[in-house]
C-alpha cells in the first residue's frame, strides 16, 4: 500500500497538466500535425509531450501509423481520467467566478420536451428574472439519453428527468423531487373542459395524441387504461411532439395524457385537467448529477430553486 502510495504521488508531480492537454487534443484531432495546428504550437513539441507522458506512466498511449494516431487501451484510460480532472478544473474555476459574483456565469443542464414545457422553464425563468446576467444551456433528450451519454460526456452538469425505468448507475446520484403524474387533459375550448363528472370510457371514441404505444411512457399509459378496466384508446396521432401534441389539443378537437406539472405551470397553455376519475401514471422525477463531481455554484441556485418549486407538486393529487 506504501508503495502504491508513493508511485501515484510520484506520478502526481511528474504528469503536467500541459502534457495532458496536449494528448486529449491529439486523441480529439487523430494526429499529431492537426493536433499542433489546433494548439498553435510546432509538431515537435506535440510528439515530445507525448514521449514525456509515455515515459512517466510507462506505458505506450497512441499507437501511430500511416493514417495518423489512436489511443491504446492505456491511452483511453488516461484519457478518461484527463477528461475529468479538466472537467473538475472547469468547475471550479466557474465556482470562483460564481463566489466572487453570483450574477453572472452559465449552467448547462438536460431535461425532457415536456419539463422544459414546464416544471424546468418556470425554473429558469424565475432564475432569469432574478439574475439576468446568468445564461442557461438546456439540452432536451429522453431519460435515457440524458443520464447514459450527456452526463456521463460532461456535456451537462446536472439532469431533470422521469426517473421510472432508469437503471440506477454506482456513479450517479438521484434525489425524487416529485411525481410528475400523467393524467388526462384537453384543450380550454373542449367540450370535454366544460363537463363534470365525465365517465372514462366516453372518452375513449374521441380522438387522441398519445406517444406510441411500444414506447416506455406509452405503454405505461395503455396499461393504466387496462387497470381501470378500460380498453385503452386508439390514438388518431401517435408522436413524442410536444409542440404538435399542443397545437391539436388547443384546436378543443383531442384530448391527451400530459405531466401534472406541464398542466399547473404552463401557464401560457390552454390545458384543462378533465372531471374524472382518471387513470394515474406515476412518473417519479428528479435531479441527476454525477457522483464526485463539485457542483457549480449555479447548480447549486437551480436545485436549491428547483426544491422550492416542487413542494406544492409533491403533494398533488
Amino acid at each position: 500500500m506504501g508503495n502504491r502510495m508513493h508511485r501515484i504521488g510520484r506520478l502526481g508531480h511528474r504528469v503536467k497538466l500541459r502534457d495532458l492537454r496536449i494528448l486529449l487534443t491529439v486523441a480529439g484531432a487523430g494526429s499529431m500535425g492537426k493536433a499542433a495546428a489546433e494548439l498553435a504550437v510546432s509538431q515537435p513539441v506535440v510528439s515530445k509531450a507525448i514521449s514525456d507522458l509515455e515515459r512517466v506512466v510507462g506505458v505506450r498511449l497512441l499507437d501511430r501509423s500511416p493514417q495518423g494516431v489512436e489511443p491504446t487501451i492505456y491511452g483511453r484510460a488516461l484519457l478518461k481520467c484527463g477528461v475529468a480532472v479538466f472537467d473538475d478544473l472547469q468547475r471550479g474555476v466557474e465556482t470562483l467566478e460564481f463566489l466572487a459574483d453570483p450574477t453572472v456565469g452559465e449552467l448547462r443542464l438536460g431535461c425532457t420536451e415536456p419539463l422544459a414545457t414546464g416544471f424546468v422553464g418556470e425554473v429558469i425563468e424565475r432564475l432569469a428574472r432574478e439574475y439576468p446576467r446568468v445564461s442557461f444551456h438546456v439540452e432536451t433528450a429522453d431519460p435515457l439519453s440524458l443520464k447514459d451519454r450527456e452526463l456521463q460526456q460532461r456535456n451537462i452538469e446536472l439532469a431533470i428527468t422521469p426517473t421510472e425505468g432508469l437503471i440506477p448507475a454506482l456513479d450517479v446520484d438521484a434525489e425524487i423531487l416529485f411525481d410528475d403524474q400523467q393524467v388526462i387533459v384537453a384543450g380550454a375550448r373542449s367540450k370535454w373542459a366544460r363537463r363534470r363528472n365525465i365517465a372514462l370510457s366516453a372518452l375513449v371514441q374521441e380522438p387522441w395524441v398519445l406517444p406510441p404505444p411500444d414506447s416506455i411512457i406509452g405503454s405505461q399509459i395503455m396499461n393504466a387504461f387496462r387497470s381501470a378496466g378500460i380498453e385503452p384508446p386508439h390514438p388518431q396521432i401517435e408522436s413524442f411532439s410536444i409542440p404538435l401534441c399542443h397545437r391539436l389539443v388547443a384546436t378543443g378537437r383531442f384530448i391527451t395524457m400530459l405531466p401534472i406539472s406541464m398542466v399547473t405551470l404552463g401557464k401560457h397553455l390552454p390545458l384543462k385537467f378533465l372531471r374524472l376519475e382518471s387513470p394515474v401514471v406515476p412518473r417519479p422525477t428528479g435531479i441527476i448529477t454525477l457522483k464526485n463531481r463539485t457542483r457549480s455554484g449555479l447548480a447549486e441556485l437551480f436545485i436549491d430553486c428547483a426544491r422550492k418549486l416542487a413542494k406544492p407538486l409533491a403533494k398533488f393529487r
